[in-house]
């Protein structure tokens, strides 16, 4: 058994003891991305990159992409979209102006994305105008208020960096900069409400600790997320996953 292996057989063993019943988010995306995609529907995911589920779940990133009507990958990044294992309609482009037909979409997705908007309501408008009336916008994000992201503010970019090819393994060019601007319930129900959306459904989920590979680390780690896991603690999980609607008729998209 390799030292990696072996550290994540020690972060189970404690997991089942500390905090059992720790789902890690990605994990819960998934099951919600299961839920809203269906044979009749024309999906695009925003900021794509080069793949719609983590590594280890290609077979199910397969059959999930299969379920759909037509499915368009967007994003920034020519190189990421260049690599995209699944998607084969690709789109390169700026979120503040999609280059799509308005209603040009009955569900919209984002994985870890929202997180990098620069202009959240603004895009969040131009989302909105892409959707088709009654159709689903859902994405999984940090909250900003989650012990991940208010240390990580603590630390300068190269040091995010190396911290993340360290203990997740992630490569510096997947490490992009992150701005927060609609990472609480209150800003995604307030910005959502002037871009014409209802919220539909808001989860504030724990996911699995960033220090399994500091096995003294992670035992605190977990007992911190145990305490996430209850409602005292809600509002400092650690990521948010939100499925917005656009009514079929409803208020316009305010101007203000």
């Amino acid at each position: 058994m390799g030292v990696r292996s072996a550290f994540f057989s020690f972060y189970r063993a404690m997991q089942r003891l500390i905090a059992p019943g720790l789902v890690y988010s990605q994990t819960t995306y998934e099951h919600s991305l299961t839920e809203h995609v269906g044979e009749q529907r024309d999906w695009m995911d925003l900021g794509c990159g080069h793949r719609l589920l983590p590594e280890w779940r290609f077979a199910q990133e397969q059959q999930l992409a299969g379920r759909a009507r037509t499915l368009v990958g967007f994003d920034y990044d020519l190189d990421a979209l260049k690599k995209h294992r699944t998607i084969t309609h690709r789109v390169r482009g700026d979120v503040t102006r999609l280059p799509f037909r308005s209603a040009s979409f009955e569900f919209i997705s984002s994985n870890m994305v929202f997180e990098h908007l620069k202009e959240p309501q603004v895009q969040l408008h131009e989302l909105n105008r892409v959707l088709r009336p009654g159709g689903s916008l859902i994405f999984h994000t940090p909250n900003k208020y989650g012990y991940g992201v208010l240390l990580g503010r603590l630390f300068p970019d190269w040091v995010k960096r190396r911290a993340a090819w360290a203990l997740q393994g992630r490569p510096p060019e997947d490490v992009y900069p992150a701005f927060y601007r609609v990472n609480s319930e209150r800003e995604i129900r307030a910005m959502a409400e002037r871009a014409g959306f209802r919220v539909k459904e808001l989860q504030l989920v724990c996911s699995t600790p960033s220090l399994i590979m500091i096995p003294p680390l992670v035992i605190f780690e977990l007992m911190w997320l145990r305490l996430l896991m209850t409602d005292l603690f809600r509002q400092w999980r650690t990521n948010i996953i939100c499925v917005l609607e656009k009514p079929a008729d409803g208020p316009r998209p305010s101007t203000a």
